[in-house]
């Protein structure tokens, strides 16, 4: 994807938030409402190809009383994630009375996988539903997400470019709110600096292979991003093939729902599922990898903040 074609997904998907937002929420809360919108459209997307695959997989499993289910419908969608619900954000769009609508929506939301919903759990994106309802900006939201001036279908923007623009997204709305340096997100220059620190000092002793890779404050994951980035650009160098495992650790919920919704948009399940988070998630306190033996490992821990709890 071109830098025009990123910039211009960018700009509409933020064009959205002053659209649709603006005196319903306060400017800092626009990302609750916009970046769990942008991976649900981009989860659609994906999704609608195989819809009729996975709610016929669905009705046998509940049939023949199957209750482990994932695994069958992952294969049915072709993704790591599903959605289970009759509807899809289309069927959505043209919906009655707001109500019906809401209704319908939570409907939509439920019929996702688990780790899909881990992500909206912890965005808390069910909690701003009942505000878009009352004021008549669900609908219209939906229609703005909708809209074919962008196209957000792995036809349009492949995993990538998605990851790309979603991280773009989320930098954009830290810098608009203030966010404390380091606290969700660490410049990316910074971040190349300390994966060529991590990984040139050996680049030569690096051989075709699996390799895990750790943050244990990962934020919105970029550390990890760029480390793979490197690791896979330097063995490629040296003709060597390899295969990164990524895995992280984020206490704040919201930076953690970015992190692992990020992983699922590059197409990355594996990792995401390795991406553990949440505000009961100190990694100082509650180590989500007690056992785990890793190759390397890089972060930026808060720094001037008491860590006393």
């Amino acid at each position: 994807m071109d830098q025009a074609t990123h910039n211009k997904i960018v700009s509409f998907i933020w064009g959205i938030a002053d659209d649709v937002l603006r005196d319903l929420f306060k400017r800092g809360k626009y990302p609750d409402v916009i970046l769990p919108m942008c991976v649900l459209r981009r989860m659609d997307a994906v999704l609608e190809p195989t819809k009729k695959a996975v709610l016929e997989t669905k009705q046998m499993l509940d049939q023949a009383q199957i209750t482990e289910q994932r695994a069958a419908l992952c294969n049915a969608a072709g993704q790591a994630f599903y959605n289970t619900s009759k509807f899809t954000l289309r069927d959505l769009k043209s919906r009655g009375s707001q109500q019906q609508l809401l209704a319908d929506f939570e409907d939509y939301l439920n019929g996702f996988s688990p780790n899909v919903q881990d992500i909206l759990e912890n965005f808390k994106f069910r909690n701003q539903l009942s505000t878009l309802s009352k004021a008549d900006a669900l609908g219209t939201l939906i229609n703005k997400f909708l809209e074919p001036e962008i196209d957000l279908s792995p036809t349009g923007i492949d995993n990538h470019a998605m990851g790309t623009v979603f991280e773009e997204l989320v930098r954009k709305f830290n810098e608009e709110n203030n966010e404390e340096a380091g606290e969700h997100w660490t410049p990316r220059d910074a971040v190349r600096l300390m994966a060529n620190l991590v990984f040139l000092p050996i680049e030569n002793d690096i051989k075709s292979g699996t390799y895990l890779l750790y943050d244990c404050a990962c934020g919105t994951g970029g550390m990890l991003t760029v480390a793979e980035e490197t690791l896979t650009m330097l063995a490629t160098k040296h003709k060597q093939e390899v295969r990164s495992l990524l895995y992280g650790q984020e206490i704040n919920p919201e930076t953690y729902a970015v992190c692992k919704a990020d992983m699922l948009l590059k197409g990355e399940g594996e990792s995401a599922d390795h991406i553990v988070g949440g505000a009961e998630w100190s990694t100082l306190s509650h180590d989500a990898f007690p056992a785990q033996e890793f190759d390397f490992m890089l972060a930026n821990p808060p720094y001037g903040k008491s860590w006393k709890k």
